[in-house]
């Protein structure tokens, strides 16, 4: 004989599907999560509550809520007071659902689909299983056309749709759809296809793995808001070269196809995939459209002999003073980025020395596609960071943003590999789990910083370009700042401006990258190997030299090949802006104000024969005296100190800590050499070897 059900727990059982006798009370399956074995046990207390006990672990709560009811309905109510809430004949049914889309029913229970009630109104439950069919998330479905039609429940972690199915499909193509009921159409039709939670709700990171091993991907786009935002996603990710776009014509999307006519689904559907395009074909297309409408705004400036030149004309004239060879090496380190090794640049000098101003002026020339700019960021944040970096600059104001040795072994990595591969252990529902973490360069890195030394292992990865301290550039700086304050520049005419210059550089993002530099050999010969950096030096001289050529395309000739030929003037301009740095890097001459500080040091002891009178009897010069010697102040000067004494070419006798510096001379100073020759001998050597 059967325990006798009291109504609050029919009420409930009414709700539960599978429900099986099991001794004083029932089973069934638990609605809060995936169930498949009858893990809810439903009884009635002494006091004439529902009692729920979930052996997956679900709360009471969660299962309340997973019917559609409240806590309140597990307990025994007055007769004379309102019932439990039960169907009110509202809302939408599985049968319904299996109805309107022409569904069979028994299949969609197997997915199970099934009906739930939200207070009351009924709603099709819809559950999102991971790879392994655990329960992420789950949809109620209330309408088949009224709004809200969708209800996400309470916890959910999105996912794509159909994730457990994947194992199953043996074949190199998957379809990729918008939604449950798409899937659901493409199933019963035996299409394999993945369904998205939503058009804007693409994870690269979490998702994309999970179609790595079709060949091709089929993308449903529903021509409306839905599907431009796919496209707009789909530009960024990596399964983009393996995708084809499927088009609907005259209707929205899979499931109204089959709606239309279920006996020539299957025959339509495979036509529609054959008439897929290819992603490349559209990217090709929008590509061209997009350089066209580019080249319109910038042709006068692009067919310009010098427009490095003319850059720094324009960047003077919106309050930039004296600080030409850092804007303009900045400029051409950052066309460089759509070469294979983007060259990278770190602006130093002294606090207030303008390195932040010539770094964002620069920038304002370029469209934000070119650079990715920040003030600092966590030691980890790159690996993870969604923002794209491929062809792309990172630009760090302050150096101290690369706080962190891990943080500076993931940047070094990034520029010297091209990519960033960073593993890591995740915990899982089956344990800790190694998982990889692939960001795919080029990147190329804008650094300043006001420290006297940089990292050496990124010293050799940079071209380090100092901002000028002296007093005529610091004179020139008040000068146009007097001149900004009384200017009343059209602040139009000056975004017009930049509009060409930006222009310019979406044109060449979408333009020739490939260069020949004719010469290369005859370069390399010419260049004495005194230093094994010179490998990386010799190596950002020629991608500087290709992107000068990039720059001035327009004016430039092409080989057999269709590349770039690049001309000797390349190479001069890029002479001009690093021959010193070069050679200063390798040690074969120092920077112009390091030699200024040791000689006016070497000075101040050759004026003092006597010493000082210091108990050692040591004649030493002090930094106030240096700063009196350069006329500088005193910061600048004991920064220029500091350099002097890194290099070794002045020393500090004072020993004990605390004290102000008694400087003394330490090596003696290199006699200037150049190692890159001139363009004139560049052009004889090259004659030589053609």
């Amino acid at each position: 004989m059967s325990t006798p059900i009291s109504a609050p727990v029919k009420g409930i059982l009414d709700r539960l599907q599978n429900v099986r006798p099991n001794g004083n009370g029932r089973t069934a399956l638990c609605p809060a999560h995936d169930d498949r074995n009858n893990s809810l046990s439903v009884g009635e207390g002494s006091d004439g509550r529902v009692l729920l006990k979930c052996f997956a672990g679900c709360d009471a709560s969660e299962i309340v809520t997973a019917l559609g009811l409240e806590m309140r309905e597990l307990f025994p109510r007055d007769r004379t007071k309102p019932t439990a809430k039960t169907p009110n004949g509202a809302g939408l049914t599985i049968e319904q659902y299996s109805e309107a889309k022409r569904l069979p029913l028994d299949f969609l229970r197997k997915l199970q689909v099934g009906t739930v009630y939200l207070q009351g109104t009924a709603a099709v439950s819809i559950p999102y299983l991971g790879r392994n069919g655990e329960a992420g998330a789950a949809r109620f479905r209330l309408s088949m056309r009224d709004e809200p039609r969708f209800k996400w429940k309470t916890g959910s972690k999105l996912c794509p749709y159909g994730l457990w199915r994947l194992e199953d499909y043996t074949g190199k193509y998957i379809v990729l759809v918008e939604g449950e009921s798409d899937c659901h159409t493409l199933w019963v039709r035996r299409f394999p296809a993945l369904g998205l939670p939503g058009a804007t709700s693409w994870k690269e990171k979490e998702w994309a793995e999970n179609l790595d091993r079709f060949e091709s991907i089929y993308v449903v786009v529903e021509p409306d808001q839905g599907g431009a935002a796919v496209l707009k996603w789909l530009r960024n990710s990596k399964i983009r070269d393996r995708t084809r776009l499927i088009s609907l014509a005259g209707v929205k999307d899979p499931s109204a196809l089959y709606l239309a006519s279920p006996a020539t689904f299957n025959q339509a559907f495979k036509q529609a995939m054959q008439a897929a395009v290819p992603w490349a074909e559209i990217e090709d297309q929008e590509a061209k459209a997009r350089r066209k409408a580019a080249w319109s705004k910038c042709r006068d400036l692009a067919k310009k002999p010098d427009i490095l030149s003319l850059f720094l004309d324009a960047i003077e004239g919106r309050g930039m003073a004296g600080e030409g060879r850092p804007a303009k090496l900045l400029y051409l380190a950052l066309t460089s980025r759509e070469l294979d090794r983007p060259v990278s640049v770190v602006l130093t000098g002294p606090s207030s020395g303008g390195k932040s101003f010539v770094t964002e002026s620069t920038l304002d020339f370029f469209p934000s596609a070119a650079f990715y700019d920040l003030t600092a960021m966590s030691e980890k944040a790159l690996a993870y960071s969604t923002e794209p970096i491929s062809h792309r600059f990172l630009v760090l104001f302050e150096g101290a943003a690369l706080n962190s040795d891990f943080l500076n072994y993931l940047v070094r990595s990034l520029l010297s590999e091209g990519r960033l591969k960073y593993e890591y252990v995740e915990k899982t529902p089956e344990g800790l789990q190694s998982k990889v973490i692939e960001r795919e360069g080029p990147t190329g890195l804008i650094m300043t910083t006001a420290a006297v030394t940089i990292h050496p292992e990124n010293d050799t990865r940079q071209i380090s370009v100092p901002v000028s301290d002296s007093p005529a550039q610091t004179k020139r700086v008040l000068l146009a700042l007097a001149k900004s304050t009384n200017d009343h520049r059209d602040d139009g005419a000056s975004s017009t401006d930049l509009e060409r210059w930006h222009a310019l550089q979406d044109w060449l993002a979408l333009a020739n990258h490939q260069v020949a530099i004719p010469y290369a050999t005859a370069l390399a010969e010419l260049i004495p190997p005194v230093a094994v950096r010179l490998r990386r030096d010799f190596k950002a001289i020629l991608h500087l030299i290709k992107a000068h050529a990039i720059l001035h395309q327009a004016t430039r000739d092409e080989d057999e090949e269709g590349r770039i030929i690049a001309k000797i003037s390349d190479y001069r301009i890029v002479r001009e802006l690093v021959a010193d740095l070069v050679s200063a890097t390798t040690e074969q001459t120092v920077p112009k104000t390091i030699r200024q500080t040791a000689l006016a040091v070497r000075q101040i002891l050759r004026d003092n024969p006597d010493g000082r009178a210091a108990p050692d009897g040591i004649n030493a010069a002090s930094v106030r005296e240096v700063a009196q010697a350069l006329r500088i102040d005193r910061s600048t000067a004991s920064r220029r100190v500091k350099q002097c004494l890194a290099l070794g070419y002045l020393e500090n006798s004072e020993t004990k800590r605390g004290r102000p510096h008694r400087l003394v001379l330490g090596d003696p100073l290199p006699e200037e050499q150049q190692l890159m020759p001139t363009p004139e001998e560049v052009r004889e050597k090259w004659k030589t070897t053609r």
